[in-house]
């Protein structure tokens, strides 16, 4: 029964650490390709725009979720940004630009996929965390 506990407790306090969740990890890394990308993917004005400004919110959101693991808004707009590179090749009308498209459809997927995963344990650091302050 003891060891259950320790397992729990360590899995509690590595979510509460900041810098160690690789999901968070993983939203540096898609942000910095997806704003270092416009270099080798070719693109138009409206393209590359969507591409720096989105990855460079992404980078933000996710050095943002490192520095403050029980950040629960910070996964959120992990995913909303995943949305909205998703959807961005259409609304912005550079769908026929098939490498930039590529690129914000994968990066936008693989954004969401890395907020939900780590939702659970944003959701346990700040559950944690108000009980620590009551």
């Amino acid at each position: 029964m003891t060891e259950v506990i320790d397992v729990a407790e360590r899995s509690s306090a590595s979510a509460t650490k900041p810098w160690v969740r690789w999901q968070d990890w993983a939203g540096v890394v898609l942000g910095a390709y997806l704003v270092l990308g416009t270099l080798w993917t070719p693109t138009s004005g409206i393209a590359m725009t969507a591409m720096i400004v989105l990855g460079a919110l992404l980078l933000i959101a996710s050095v943002w979720s490192l520095a403050m693991p029980d950040s629960i808004t910070s996964e959120y707009s992990h995913m909303l940004l995943g949305v909205l590179l998703f959807i961005s090749p259409w609304v912005l009308g550079f769908s026929e630009m098939m490498a930039a498209s590529w690129t914000s459809w994968i990066v936008g997927v693989l954004a969401v996929l890395a907020g939900a995963a780590a939702l659970p344990e944003a959701n346990a650091a700040h559950r944690g965390g108000m009980a620590g302050q009551h």
